[in-house]
């Protein structure tokens, strides 16, 4: 096990540059194996551990995949013969279940084995089986594995009870190879669903309105296999932006979409910092003493629960009373627990977290419980007077390629140390 050793009370200057996004890449490789007889190249890939366990998820069903460089990969599915993906590493990750909908479409037939995956609170797959059965499959669970097949799989209107962006994936790629048209209705809008889709597209599927809440998709008969770059990360982007804003820096993102980022520059700039956008990039000039805002997270285009965690950190020293409320997963404020120990004041009552600004953070010793989790303990650390010490990091290594390497660059100072009792 690693740590990472924090030293506070840097500014952040300089520029940096965001790789491709974690949520579309999750979702690509799993589409990927739906290529019939040929390979697909996925560039701008992130240099992360759910990209790797994926890759060797791949393997392990008889795939081959030729990693050239840590952004690309190109993905031959020939010799992928099984629908059966229950190895531990399945485990590993939430966005196995693509595997679903992947061999659904497929083979008409998956065998999955129950994803694990950050522990941010109850979320069910039930509207990707709603998908999947309204298109014609039967589903049905055995000693912890999804099992789902049909005979034929024929397009239909959906209609899904909440805006799910997994569900709104799976049900894309199994209706790729389904006969006729599916229409989803009330899908998920954001930026990964449109990289999907392309990618999708880019194959021989037929996938229009994928951005809006209306999708349709006319099956195929046949996907090949395509060159393809990942869309920049939202994530990682609105992560720096924040840790730019907490530290009063001045930073400069670049590779970044700014139409993806409207609702955290918004926030950034009601606390008063000033954000400026360019055709690629966005500039952060964070301010002295920032302002206490109210947030709520929402589906895209509102502000991303993946960053709810980050701003939570960076309110907890902002000037007067915030409101953080959390519609989206309901066990989100885990890491409330662990600002505290370095001062924060903060209460949570249900989805919200009520903070009164303090004048600053005090380094301590604190624990990742997930990925988000971790980049907001890596902000409060930067801002915290003194050293913080951050243990299970490999959650953060889940989603954050070269975090410390980033954040170091542009003046944080960050040592990745293994924990007591470790041999070299």
């Amino acid at each position: 096990m690693e740590k990472f050793l924090i030293e506070g009370g840097n500014q952040l200057q300089g520029r940096i540059v965001i790789g491709g996004a974690k949520n579309a890449a999750v979702a690509l490789l799993p589409a990927a194996i739906m290529a019939d007889d040929s390979i697909c190249t996925i560039d701008n890939l992130p240099n992360i551990n759910d990209v790797k366990v994926l890759a060797e998820i791949i393997k392990e069903l008889g795939g081959k995949v030729d990693e050239s460089d840590n952004q690309t990969l190109s993905i031959d599915s020939k010799g992928i013969t099984t629908y059966k993906a229950i190895s531990e590493n399945v485990k590993k990750m939430r966005a196995s279940y693509y595997l679903l909908g992947a061999m659904l479409g497929k083979f008409g037939h998956a065998e999955v084995i129950y994803p694990g995956g950050c522990n941010i609170g109850v979320r069910p797959i039930d509207q990707h089986i709603k998908g999947f059965q309204a298109l014609g499959a039967k589903v049905k669970t055995e000693h912890g594995i999804i099992k789902v097949y049909a005979d034929r799989l024929v397009g239909t209107s959906i209609y899904l009870d909440v805006v799910s962006v997994g569900a709104t994936i799976n049900i894309m790629l199994a209706a790729c190879r389904a006969e006729g048209t599916t229409e989803i209705e009330n899908a998920a809008k954001e930026p990964h669903i449109v990289d999907v889709a392309n990618f999708l597209n880019s194959m021989g599927a037929n996938i229009r309105g994928a951005g809006t809440d209306v999708i349709k998709i006319k099956g195929v008969r046949e996907l090949k296999g395509c060159t393809y770059s990942v869309i920049p990360d939202q994530i990682e982007a609105g992560t720096f932006m924040i840790a730019a804003a907490a530290t009063g820096g001045d930073v400069t993102i670049e590779n970044v979409i700014p139409k993806h980022l409207e609702s955290i520059t918004a926030k950034l700039m009601e606390m008063g910092v000033e954000v400026l956008e360019d055709l690629d990039n966005i500039r952060v000039r964070g301010v002295k003493k920032s302002r206490g805002i109210n947030l709520k997270t929402l589906p895209y285009p509102g502000f991303p629960t993946d960053l709810q965690q980050p701003m939570t950190a960076v309110l907890s020293v902002a000037e007067g009373r915030s409101i953080v409320t959390e519609s989206i997963y309901e066990a989100r404020f885990k890491h409330v627990d662990e600002l505290k120990r370095m001062g924060a004041n903060i209460k949570v009552e249900g989805r919200a977290a009520i903070i009164d600004g303090i004048d600053r953070l005090s380094g301590a010793s604190v624990k990742a419980s997930d990925l988000r989790a971790g980049a907001a303990l890596m902000i409060a650390g930067l801002i915290a007077e003194g050293n913080t010490e951050i243990s299970d990091i490999k959650h953060i290594d889940r989603g954050y390629e070269y975090i410390e390497e980033k954040l170091n660059s542009l003046g944080a100072n960050i040592k990745r140390i293994k924990s007591e009792g470790e041999e070299d």
